[in-house]
Parts: C-alpha cells; structure tokens; sequence
C-alpha cells in the first residue's frame, strides 16, 4: 500500500544532506561501559533530552517508533500492552534496562518487557542498540537493546517541572528537582499521568481509561575521588481499563493494575590513576500484575516476577590503546501466579562470567571482541561470542562498521515450568547477527548519512505447539535488511532528520503452513521523517511524518494489517526566562489505522502544556 510513496520519499530524502552528531557521543550498550561512539562498529541510535522534549512525546513508544529498525504495536488505549520489536525479531528478544538495571519481567509468557506503562516523564536518555549482543548484556539481546536512563543530578540546584492537558480529558503533570553539594549529588523527580482514554477494542464504544503515576531517584556520593557509591531507583504505579483479550476484543469491564519497582545500589572503585577500575552492584526488579474481571473486586488473578542480580565488572587499561573489561553476574529470576484455583511458584539461578577487549592498534581503527558463559540452573550452559570494528581514515569524517553478535535468550520460567505448557527439556534460543555499515559526515558537520545493512538467523526459537500443548524449540526465523539515516542542519535553526528501514523477517521453521511466511506485525517498509525550525522572535515549530508499510497480524499471513501514514504538528515558545508554553497535534489527518488486529488507535488528539525551569 505504501511501497511507491515510501520509495519516493527514500529517494528525496537520500539526496538530502543531514546534520551530523558529534564525535563526542558516548554510548554504554556496546561495551557495558562508557565509550565514544566513533569507537563502537555497532548500530546504535540515540534519542537525547533534547529530542525527547523538543518532539513533546509522552510515550517512550512514540520516540522508538522513530527509530529505523523498529516496528511496534500496541492493543488499544494508552496503557494498554504495547511491544517493540527490534530487526524483525520476537518482541520478548529486546532487553530493556532502566538505569543500569533489566527490567524484563520473569513473570512474562516470554520474560518480554511491555512498554505501554513506560512514559517519557522521568526518561531523559534512550540507547538503541540493534543487533544480538549477548556477550555484554546476556538473555534477551537477540534483537538488541532498549536502555533508559534518568537525568544526572544537575550542578547547583535546579528544579523544573510542567503540566499539559488535551484529547480525551488527559493530564499529565511532572516534576523534578536535583543538585549538587560538595561530594554529593542527588535528585527526585515524579510524573502523573491520567486520560479517559479510548475504546481499545476497535468495535467498542466505551473509553477504556487509564493512570500512571512514576518516580525515580538518584544519589551519589564521593567518599574520595577514587571511591563512589552510586544509588537509583525508579517505581511505576499504572491503573488500566481494558477490553477482554480472551476471543476478539469487545467492550468489558477489565482492569489490570501494575505496580513495578526498579532498585540499583553500587560501589565504584578506581586505582592506579584510572588504569583499574572495578564496579560492585546489587540490582532488583519486582513486577506486580494484578487482573480483574470487575473493578472493586478482589484481583482474579496475577503475577509476580522478581529478579535479584549481584553483578561485579573491571575495566583494565594496560596502555591507552587498549582495554579489558570482565565480569561475573548472578541473577535469580522468580516467579508466582495465583488465579482460576491454583498458584504457581518457580525460580532458577543464572551464573554468568564475560570478557571483553577493546583495542586500538594504530590511529582510526578500534576493534572489539570478547566471549560469555552463562550457567543456568534449568538447561544448563550457553556460550556466545562477540566481535566488531569501527574504522575511520578521516578522524571520523567517515565511519566504516561491521560487527558479528551472537545471542541467546533462556526459556522463561513459564515456559518451562507452567503446570499446562511448559517443557522443562526446552533449550535456549539462538541467533547470529551480521551487520555492515558507514557513516558519512558532510558539510563542515552539518550533515550526516549513515547506511546499514544487516542479517540475523536464529534457531531452536521457542513457541507453542498447536499439537503437542506445550512450548517447544520448534522456530527458526531469518531476518535481513537494510536501515538508513539522514540528518540536515543546513543553518543554525532549521533541523531536519529521516530514517528509513526495510525488514525482510520470515518463518525458516520448515512447517508447511508457516515456512516462508512473513513474521507477524512487522512491516517490511517504515519510514520517518521530522523537522523542526527555531524563529528569531522564540517561536520554535515543528512536524513528524511516520510512514508504515502493511504487515499480518497472524503467523500465517491470513490477517493483513494495511500500511499507514500518520502527520503531527508542534511548537514552543518561550515566556520570559523561566517559562514556555507548548502544544501539538497527534494524527493531524486523523488516519484510520491499526497495529494489532481488531484493537483500536487514536484519532487526531490535540494537548498543550507549559514548562518551567528554575
């Protein structure tokens, strides 16, 4: 539907030069440490502060959704269960962190993260990483990455905060306020967030509402500056109406209440003038699911995922050229069930070592490579390798990457032990992922074009067998494709950037009725395209145009999900020193769409808001 519009656009848009990033970028989820961007030769895109608060987004999934390689889809309202697929793989393969620490729940069908509770109030930092990389970051990074972070605390004091209202009697309201004193800095912030919301099934015609309360907090302190303890911890409170899930979605008086709790408690250490430095933390997730089939009742049934992990890392660096980054990590994933007249309690124990070397061996060139082990209670033993390269002959006008990542994912707690499905005999998923790519920068830096193109196969992936009842490594998938990004700054005011990616993912399972099929909910073609300009007099304005190609909602290609194009508008302008008024408009054309098959998806939505700062 959208394949010739989309090609015309690629094709005007790859003519266009684009504003470049510095050099200076630093990123995390290559390594696991802090490194420049220019040094990592993996696909990694980052959506910074500014970003966030120039496109006015109140849900994380609307920035990701920007991002190239990215497909997602949510089942209604806002709350409701929104999953993000990165390169066309299984959504329950992306591992997301939240400040340093994971937050997939183990308490999942597949321990996936669902993004429909993450709002962008306390989020002031995203890191896509796209591609396996199982040797940093362990279970779960088959497609690749999603790291969230909150703001580091401010120099001084600085408090801030906003409130905007709009369609559907939405509200949302957040505040923060952080600083600095001598060895010790430190922040708080919180978000409210409530809306009437919509249907979320499509032939419904009761909202399905919504409220989402987030806090998260912040502390270090420096004993001296060798010795730092690091201390953060992030809580999500959601309350959510929705539509039956069980046959097709109609009206019904559903609720699902969450509360997440997110906690990161570590000790930084660094000797011999930086050539050592070791890291010691303590992390833990709990996931509370609560549903009901009626509100003021008792809750029908629930889960409850919990996931303690003692992790230790060292970075050693013999000489500049070169570094050794190793680790040990434990982590015990827990989970409960209780509903329909029965409950369920199981756990594992996952040992994990890694090693990982980075290394410069003449100027412009920056190799990486390393290995992990991990040790499963259940199955048993996995080993993955890493490597990749970033070379640049120009000090990085131009950036040639190239990476091979390998990935696995362990079976979920559920999948294993459910009394119903599970299989306790499973084996973890596996994949290989291959990618190539180069960034150009042009211009004198006000333009930059970056070009990947990439291929992942995984094997032994885990789904339910329709004939023997229960989970099984019967799945191999293959996914191919090709991302690109442009961005242009041709003067000081005017910002332009697009992104473009095609995903060919398919069924390589051998069943007959699946083989060779398209994967479900991932459209081959998406495009973005979004600009904004800064007026002499204050006013900044700006648009995003988001282009989606047709997808199936089902594995075998029997239920099509038609391609979209979906326009918003926005502006901002200041009110002396310390104030700004805002406003945008979602879905200027008011596009009827779909992402998940029979749910409903917001019309054109109008909301306006103010910011303070002090």
């Amino acid at each position: 539907m959208l394949k010739s519009t989309t090609l015309s656009l690629i094709a005007l848009t790859a003519a266009t030069p684009a504003f470049a990033q510095t050099g200076d970028d630093i990123v995390v989820t290559a390594s696991g440490i802090e490194q420049p961007r220019d040094e990592a030769g993996q696909a990694i895109t980052i959506i910074d502060a500014d970003t966030i608060e120039t496109r006015q987004s109140v849900d994380v999934v609307d920035l990701l959704a920007t991002t190239p390689g990215v497909r997602f889809s949510r089942t209604g309202s806002m709350g409701s269960v929104a999953s993000i697929s990165l390169r066309g793989a299984e959504t329950t393969q992306t591992l997301v962190l939240i400040d340093g620490v994971k937050v997939n729940d183990p308490s999942g069908i597949g321990d996936g993260y669902d993004f429909g509770h993450l709002l962008t109030g306390n989020i002031d930092r995203i890191e896509v990483l796209r591609g396996s990389n199982s040797v940093v970051h362990g279970s779960q990074a088959i497609g690749g990455v999603v790291s969230l972070t909150t703001a580091t605390p401010a120099k001084g004091f600085a408090p801030k905060g906003s409130a905007e209202y709009g369609y559907s009697d939405s509200f949302t309201g957040k505040a923060d306020v952080s600083g600095t004193a001598g060895r010790i800095s430190g922040g708080i912030g919180g978000a409210y967030f409530r809306t009437d919301g919509i249907s979320s099934a499509a032939v419904g015609a009761e909202k399905d509402g919504y409220k989402n309360f987030a806090g998260n907090a912040r502390l270090k302190v420096a004993f001296s500056d060798a010795l730092s303890l690091d201390l953060r911890g992030y809580y999500i409170n959601a309350d959510l109406d929705y539509d039956s899930f069980f046959g097709a979605p109609a009206d019904s008086a559903d609720v699902a209440k969450l509360d997440q709790y997110v906690g990161y408690a570590g000790l930084n250490l660094g000797l011999f003038d930086g050539r050592f430095t070791s890291r010691a933390a303590v992390t833990w997730l709990r996931n509370d699911r609560d549903y009901y089939f009626m509100r003021g009742t008792a809750p029908d049934y629930g889960y409850s995922g919990t996931n303690l992990r003692f992790e230790y890392q060292g970075v050693v660096t013999p000489v500049e050229q070169a570094r050794l980054i190793f680790g040990y990590e434990h982590e015990r994933p827990d989970y409960d069930f209780f509903g329909f007249g029965s409950t369920d309690s199981q756990r594992a124990n996952i040992d994990s070592v890694y090693a990982l070397g980075i290394v410069q061996p003449f100027a412009g060139l920056s190799v990486t490579g390393g290995f992990r082990h991990d040790d499963h209670s259940q199955f048993g033993g996995a080993t993955t390798f890493g490597a990749n390269a970033n070379y640049s002959p120009n000090d990085g006008a131009t950036n040639v990457r190239a990476s091979y990542g390998e990935g696995f994912k362990a079976p979920s707690l559920y999948q294993l032990y459910d009394a119903f499905s599970g299989n306790a005999a499973l084996r973890p998923e596996r994949s290989k992922s291959y990618d190539v790519g180069i960034d150009q920068s042009l211009a004198d830096g006000r333009a930059l074009v970056s070009l990947t193109a990439f291929l992942r196969n995984t094997n032994d992936q885990i789904n339910y067998d329709n004939t023997a009842f229960t989970y099984g490594n019967i799945d191999r998938t293959r996914a191919k494709g090709v991302e690109a990004t442009l961005a242009l700054r041709p003067i000081d005011a005017l910002n332009v950037t697009a992104s473009y990616s095609y995903i060919d993912a398919r069924d390589r399972s051998g069943r007959a009725v699946f083989d060779g099929k398209r994967l479900p909910r991932r459209a081959e073609h998406a495009v973005s395209l979004s600009a904004d300009y800064d007026w002499s007099f204050g006013l900044s304005t700006g648009a995003t145009l988001t282009m989606v190609g047709d997808s199936f909602d089902d594995a075998a290609n029997a239920v099509p999900l038609d391609g979209y194009a979906l326009a918003g508008i926005r502006a901002s302008v200041p009110v002396g020193p310390n104030l700004e008024i805002y406003g945008r408009v979602d879905n200027l054309f008011d596009a009827d769409y779909a992402t998940a098959f029979n749910y409903g998806t917001y019309g054109r939505a109008a909301y306006g808001g103010v910011r303070a700062r002090f």
